[in-house]
């Protein structure tokens, strides 16, 4: 599991060809307020007390993340696929969770 910060996510997503793959990446309490990582591929991340603060995460593939302790307030979740992911302990206050898949 790749460890990244923000910096390198900010370099990832101007250069990457969509959707940025991230499978599996270690972002474990990375600031990533206002990013746009709509359609990325975040499947098995760990993501845990990550900041994602108004975050756009629309369609992203966030599929057995670990969002454990995640601040997600504002984050935009429209279709975003959620299906086995941990969300334990994740502050979810004013996310669009509209359309997103969780099983």
């Amino acid at each position: 599991m790749a460890d990244l910060t923000r910096t390198e996510v900010i370099k990832l997503i101007a250069i990457a060809t969509k959707p940025l793959d991230l499978t599996g990446v270690n972002l474990d309490k990375v600031d990533l307020c206002n990013l746009n990582l709509s359609g990325a591929n975040l499947r098995y991340a760990n993501l845990k007390g990550a900041m994602l603060l108004s975050t756009d995460l629309r369609g992203a593939d966030l599929s057995g993340a670990i969002l454990t302790g995640a601040h997600l307030w504002g984050a935009n979740l429209y279709e975003a696929d959620l299906t086995g992911a941990d969300l334990t302990g994740a502050k979810l206050e004013g996310a669009n969770l509209y359309r997103a898949k969780t099983k």
